[in-house]
C-alpha cells in the first residue's frame, strides 16, 4: 500500500517531467542547472583547448593540427556557453545553453572521427584515437551532475546513444556487430544511471524547497516564500500587461480564541480556514500566510471583480467553526496593479492591506474590494 501511494504522489510525478514544478522549485532549478552548466563549460574550455599539446606528440601531421582546428572550436563554443550562462536566468535559457553544452562534444565527436577514420595509426597514436571513442559515455555520464526529470534526461541522453549507433553502423567507427550492440546497451545503462542520478537530485531540491516555502502548520507558502512569489509574478504580470489582484484576509476576533481556549484550539481554527480558503481558489491562484491570522491570495491573471466573485463565494460558504460555536469570520481587502497602477508589489501589498482594515473598520466580515475604495 506504501509504494502505490508514493507511485502516486505528487513528488513522485514531479521526477517524471516538470509540468507540475510549483514557480519557486523552477527558479532554484534553472539558477542551480544554470551554474553548473557554466562551470562545466569554463572547464571544458581549458580542458579541451589543453589536449592539443597530447594530440600534436602523439598523433601524425595534419591529423593533429585538423584536430586542434576543432578543439579551438569546441573551445571558443564553451566559453561562449559559460559567457551566456551567466546573464541567463529563465528556464528556456536552461534548456538551451544544456542543449548548447551537448550540441558542442557532439559535433566534435564526429568531426574527430571524420578525421581520423582515414589515418593509419598503431602504437600510443592508436591508444589516443581511442580515447574518442570515450566521448559519448562521458558526455552521458556527466548528466548526473543536474537536477533533472526522467524525461528530460532521456531527452538529452537520446541524441548520444543514437549517435553512438549510428557511427557503428555507418562505420565512423570501426565496430563488429557484437561491440556495436554492446556499446549502445552500455550507453543506455549509463543513461538510466544519469537520469536516477539527476532524479535523486531533484527529489532532494523538492524536499528542500518544499520545507523552506511551506508554513508548518497550514502548509501554506510563507512569507519569505511568498514576497518571492509576489515579485516574481507582478514581474511577468508588467512584461505582458496583464492583471494581478491581491487579496489581503484577516481572521476577525482571533485573539480572543486563543485567550479563552488556548493556542491548539487557535491553530484548528487557522487550519479549518485554510482549508476554506484554498478550497475556494482557482487553480494557479496562491495562498501565502502572511503572519498570525494574516493570509494574502495571488490571483494572477484576474481582475478585481473577477476576485470579489472568488472571495465572496468564500465568505458565502463560511470558513469553518470557532470552539464557541459562531462562524469563523474574515475582513478581506483586494487591489489589483492595473486599477491601482502599482510600481512594484510592495505597493500592491500596501493597498490591499488598507483595505483589509477599511473592512475591519467598517464592521469586520466583509469585504472591500478596489471600486469600494475608489
Amino acid at each position: 500500500m506504501k509504494i502505490t501511494q508514493y507511485l502516486n504522489d505528487e513528488t513522485f510525478r514531479s521526477l517524471l517531467w516538470p509540468a507540475r514544478h510549483m514557480p519557486l522549485l523552477t527558479l532554484r532549478r534553472v539558477e542551480t542547472i544554470l551554474f553548473r552548466v557554466r562551470l562545466v563549460a569554463l572547464l571544458f574550455a581549458f580542458l579541451t583547448a589543453g589536449w592539443i599539446a597530447v594530440d600534436f606528440f602523439a598523433l601524425p601531421w595534419p591529423a593533429w593540427g585538423q584536430l586542434a582546428l576543432g578543439r579551438v572550436t569546441a573551445s571558443l563554443a564553451f566559453a561562449f556557453v559559460a559567457l551566456i550562462c551567466g546573464r541567463a536566468n529563465r528556464k528556456r535559457d536552461m534548456y538551451l545553453s544544456l542543449g548548447c553544452l551537448y550540441a558542442i562534444p557532439t559535433l566534435f565527436y564526429l568531426y574527430s572521427y571524420w578525421i581520423l577514420n582515414g589515418v593509419e595509426l598503431s602504437g600510443m597514436a592508436s591508444s589516443i584515437s581511442g580515447i574518442y571513442a570515450f566521448l559519448p559515455f562521458i558526455m552521458i555520464a556527466g548528466l548526473g551532475m543536474f537536477p533533472l526529470t526522467a524525461g528530460e534526461s532521456l531527452i538529452y541522453a537520446m541524441p548520444v546513444i543514437l549517435l553512438e549507433l549510428v557511427s557503428g553502423m555507418i562505420g565512423i567507427d570501426v565496430l563488429n556487430l557484437s561491440e556495436l550492440i554492446g556499446s549502445v546497451w552500455l550507453a543506455g545503462m549509463m543513461a538510466i544511471v544519469a537520469a536516477l542520478s539527476g532524479m535523486s537530485q531533484l527529489g532532494f531540491m523538492i524536499a528542500l524547497v518544499r520545507q523552506a516555502i511551506r508554513d508548518p502548520l497550514t502548509q501554506c507558502f510563507t512569507r519569505s516564500s511568498g514576497e518571492e512569489l509576489l515579485e516574481m509574478q507582478f514581474i511577468i504580470a508588467s512584461r505582458s500587461n496583464s492583471p494581478l489582484t491581491l487579496a489581503f484576509i484577516d481572521l476577525d476576533n482571533f485573539k480572543t480564541i486563543n485567550d479563552n481556549y488556548g493556542h491548539d484550539a487557535g491553530d484548528q481554527v487557522l487550519l479549518e480556514a485554510t482549508r476554506q480558503i484554498g478550497a475556494s481558489l482557482r487553480t494557479g491562484d496562491m495562498l501565502v500566510r502572511w503572519g498570525g491570522e494574516e493570509f494574502v491570495v495571488i490571483l494572477p491573471g484576474a481582475y478585481c471583480n473577477e476576485a470579489a466573485l472568488v472571495l465572496e463565494r468564500l465568505r458565502a460558504r463560511g470558513m469553518g467553526v470557532r470552539p464557541d460555536g459562531g462562524p469563523i469570520t474574515a475582513s478581506m481587502g483586494l487591489a489589483e496593479r492595473t486599477r491601482d497602477d502599482s510600481k512594484d508589489w510592495r505597493e500592491l501589498i500596501a493597498a490591499a492591506d488598507q483595505r483589509m482594515y477599511a473592512a475591519k473598520q467598517s464592521g469586520k466580515n466583509r469585504l472591500v474590494t478596489c471600486a469600494q475604495a475608489a
